[in-house]
């Protein structure tokens, strides 16, 4: 009682309130902390995403952020057509230059012209809503039709590519997106070449929760995919992605090799793969074109994912694949992100590379 009333002699009741005031706070957030912790729940709300490297729902790029450099360069050529009353020889050539900046690559850059004649270029929004438009004909054109077909189970997805491109890294954030999707996925790492990629695809399989099939550095590739198709079968799985050696699209019996492993995906199950996915970096711009084209005189490509689509100012190159190869892009990088692998949508893509951003064509 003493030291209580020399509390209340020397700070008063006032001040005694407001010490209580904040201890009982104090417990109160100590006690939503725990709560949030016994619950899974990070205190911080980016804290898991960053650590899997994704970034938060806020600062995710989207495709149109994704394209700010190839829009940028696009709108800084195109600016000076607006207002001209037709495409003339200088206009011609002014857009061309625009286009081809981009990585648009000379053959499809011909298409779009052809396809702009007579198009009067009286103001902006008339001469890149057609060019929009010819632009999303040519990506609408390298499009399958829709499969009728029931979806195959296991459905088998093989990815391709050569070192450096990112294809590892795109598996494991398919892999994601496909776990989030409640699908059972695995991953079969029949990359045994390259040092690091089986230890990578393992860090992607924990990360996401996939299953994995492995075995050690320098082991026979078409054993993995072996081993891989069984487990996929015995497991129930529904989505299986198989990782291949990184290939020089110049040597000859590298390519043989992941021909064997595609040979081996179609002896153990039938009518797999149900898609052979190319992965090129969209920074190496027409060198990513001939790869493509390399690639398809030996495999039968179904799809390419685009890369690194965000770094580089020759987003273009995703209309050099789809009017000079015929082959749709399917997925594309914007960031460095789990969730940065997003769908291509031909129409989205068109809208976010002629956008003008704020102020008007320059971003």
């Amino acid at each position: 009682m003493e030291a209580w009333q020399a509390a209340v002699d020397t700070i008063g009741l006032p001040g005694i309130a407001a010490i209580a005031g904040g201890v009982l706070l104090a417990l109160v957030l100590v006690t939503v902390v725990l709560a949030h912790r016994r619950r899974g729940i990070a205190v911080m709300p980016d804290a898991r995403v960053a650590a899997a490297g994704g970034q938060s729902a806020v600062e995710r790029p989207g495709l149109r952020q994704g394209l700010a450099k190839t829009r940028s360069g696009m709108w800084q050529r195109l600016l000076p057509l607006l207002g001209r009353e037709r495409l003339d020889p200088e206009v011609v050539d002014m857009l061309e230059a625009a286009l081809l900046g981009a990585d648009v690559g000379v053959r499809t850059t011909e298409r779009l012209i052809r396809g702009l004649q007579g198009t009067r270029a009286s103001d902006d929004v008339c001469l890149t809503a057609r060019l929009e438009h010819e632009i999303l004909e040519i990506l609408e054109a390298s499009r399958p039709p829709a499969a009728a077909d029931a979806p195959s189970h296991p459905h088998v997805i093989m990815v391709v590519g050569v070192n450096g491109v990112g294809k590892t890294t795109s598996i494991g954030k398919l892999a994601a997106r496909f776990v989030r999707e409640g699908h059972q996925t695995l991953l079969v790492a029949a990359d045994t070449f390259r040092a690091a990629a089986i230890e990578q695809l393992t860090i992607w399989a924990e990360r996401t929760g996939a299953d994995l099939v492995r075995q050690q550095h320098g082991g026979d590739p078409g054993a993995v995919a072996f081993d891989g198709m069984r487990a996929a079968v015995a497991r129930n799985a529904d989505v299986v992605i198989v990782d291949t050696a990184g290939r020089l699209h110049t040597k000859s019996n590298l390519m043989d090799e992941i021909k064997k492993v595609r040979r081996v995906i179609a002896r153990e199950v039938p009518g797999a793969p149900h898609e052979t996915l190319l992965v090129i970096d969209a920074v190496t711009g027409q060198n990513g074109l001939t790869q493509a084209r390399a690639f398809l005189e030996q495999l039968d490509i179904s799809g390419v994912i685009l890369t690194k689509l965000d770094g580089t100012a020759r987003g273009g190159i995703v209309l050099a694949i789809a009017g000079e190869l015929g082959v749709p892009v399917r997925y594309v990088g914007v960031g460095e992100g789990v969730e940065d692998l997003r769908d291509f949508d031909p129409k989205e893509f068109a809208a976010a590379l002629l956008a003008p951003s704020e102020p008007r064509g320059i971003s």
